[in-house]
């Protein structure tokens, strides 16, 4: 449990509204000294527009912040920092380009005989990296470095400037589970120290593993505050999306007809150093699923079948004809669909709309010599804006100032418009909250059920196994084994990541 019942930072009544909606109603929340206060919600619950009132990023329109017993008014970011309050965002934002010091100390670099004292920097920098338990090389670029110690690299920069309260959004979405581990040794000897810590996440177990307190928001609304005894992870679930769990996830496989056609064959695919040679088919109207580990060659597989990356061997065909594929618009063309792992970079344009978003793969199929008509793109975008329940005011709103999961189903959206015979899905549901999760997943199984055949790729053995007609599992750059969906259990597919029988472990 926390340190102490003093209270750190208090946040009264909180409101802001943005055009046509209102972000935050009287919301409260309170921090302590030495705690892990977990906030939680749905994707536009609110957080994120709590955390950037208390960073000084939106000004509030009513309510009022204590902090450490005094009031505080932040007008930026600078404020915030000033006073205490840091930040490490899910996407690290520091300067790759610069030395992993240089990154702790920019803005604030200690000065000795008129120039920059980088003897100091360097042995402060090396200092605080190894009490976040990395002995690195603190003067190489940041950009030669995972992720992780990237993260800690932002923190070091907080503990270094004396932070009283540090905020973490999402930090553990792109780690592994030692690198979590890790993270959580750092938090909790923050947490000793006094620091108090507000942890954004959607993986719930992170947050009863790590976590003294929780507070959830929903609709920009205070549902509750807990300590992390007093409440069920299944009373939380329900506490966030409103709904009970049994109803968000009574889903049912599509049925498999076992003559259905087949729509993809795959065979001897392979890039040397990427993936070995991988065969495989999916029939009509059937989810397969692909389960691995981190670097496995899931990800790498669906971006050969899709020609992201040419294949250096084999062959696909589609339907019974060879594919040929040289380029993503010739698979296009051939009727296949594919939403990347990575959204922020590669799936959505945050500074385009929704509907220019959604008809961008029905403009190229067609060529920029035939531009879709503006009543075109409309009657498009509005009619899957209904069906996927996109929830926006209009389709004119930018894609970027949408939740996670609103972007994904713009990303669906955009491939469903082009009605793909084979749509590929790499981590769809990654980083979004529970009730998105449900509603995708239930998305796949209807357009199974209509007859679309899907690749779902998912680091979550439990929604790939609620869903999968078949399931293929990846290990080591090849198809270490195939399973079928129906009657298959967690331990069976660890089983195989672990490569139990060489005694290697799945971590």
């Amino acid at each position: 449990m926390c340190l102490s019942n003093d209270v750190l930072l208090k946040m009264t009544g909180m409101e802001i509204e943005f055009p046509g909606v209102k972000a935050l109603d009287g919301v409260d929340f309170t921090l302590r000294r030495g705690e892990i206060h977990a906030l939680l919600g749905e994707n536009g619950a609110g957080k994120s527009t709590l955390i950037k009132c208390l960073t000084g990023v939106h000004r509030m329109d009513a309510g009022s912040i204590v902090l450490d017993g005094q009031s505080i008014r932040l007008t930026s970011p600078q404020d915030a920092q000033r006073l205490g309050i840091s930040t490490v965002y899910q996407e690290v934002n520091l300067c790759p380009n610069l030395t992993v010091a240089e990154n702790i100390f920019i803005g604030r670099q200690p000065m000795r005989r008129g120039g920059i004292d980088w003897k100091t920097i360097n042995a402060r920098s090396s200092e605080l990296m190894r009490r976040m338990g990395m002995d690195i090389d603190v003067t190489l670029p940041l950009s030669g470095y995972s992720i992780a110690v990237q993260q800690m690299v932002s923190i070091a920069r907080a503990v270094d400037i004396n932070a009283k309260v540090l905020i973490l959004d999402e930090p553990t979405s792109s780690l592994d589970d030692n690198e979590v581990r890790r993270l959580f040794d750092v938090m909790r000897e923050l947490k000793k120290q006094g620091m108090g810590i507000i942890f954004i996440t959607h993986f719930l177990n992170q947050v009863f593993e790590v976590c003294d307190r929780i507070t959830v928001l929903r609709n920009g609304h205070l549902v509750n505050e807990w300590g992390i005894t007093d409440i069920s992870r299944l009373d939380l679930v329900t506490s966030m999306i409103g709904k009970d769990m049994n109803e968000i996830y009574n889903l049912k496989k599509a049925e498999q007809r076992g003559d259905a056609p087949v729509v993809l064959a795959a065979s001897g695919l392979g890039v040397p150093g990427k993936v070995e040679s991988i065969s495989l088919d999916v029939r009509e109207g059937e989810l397969v699923g692909f389960a691995g580990l981190l670097g496995s060659g899931r990800t790498e597989t669906a971006e050969m079948l899709f020609c992201v990356q040419r294949p250096a061997r084999g062959s696909v065909s589609m339907r019974g004809k060879p594919v040929g594929a040289r380029i993503p618009l010739d698979s296009i063309k051939r009727r296949m669909a594919f939403c990347p792992e990575d959204r922020k970079r590669d799936g959505i344009v945050a500074d385009l709309s929704i509907r220019e978003n959604i008809v961008l793969a029905v403009q190229a199929t067609r060529g920029f010599m035939k531009p879709m008509s503006m009543a075109e793109q409309q009657e498009l975008a509005d009619k899957y804006i209904r069906l996927l329940s996109i929830a926006t005011p209009d389709a004119e709103k930018k894609v970027g100032e949408l939740s996670g999961g609103n972007q994904q189903k713009v990303i669906l959206a955009r491939w469903m418009a082009t009605q793909p015979d084979l749509l590929i899905l790499d981590e769809p549901t990654r980083g979004i909250d529970v009730g998105a999760k449900a509603e995708i997943q239930r998305l796949m199984l209807d357009m199974c059920r209509q007859g679309m055949s899907i690749i779902f790729i998912s680091s979550e053995l439990d929604e790939i196994i609620r869903c999968s007609n078949r399931i293929i599992v990846m290990r080591d750059l090849q198809k270490a084994a195939e399973l079928d969906g129906e009657g298959c259990d967690q331990s069976a597919i660890l089983s195989i990541i672990a490569d139990e029988e060489t005694g290697r472990e799945a971590v």
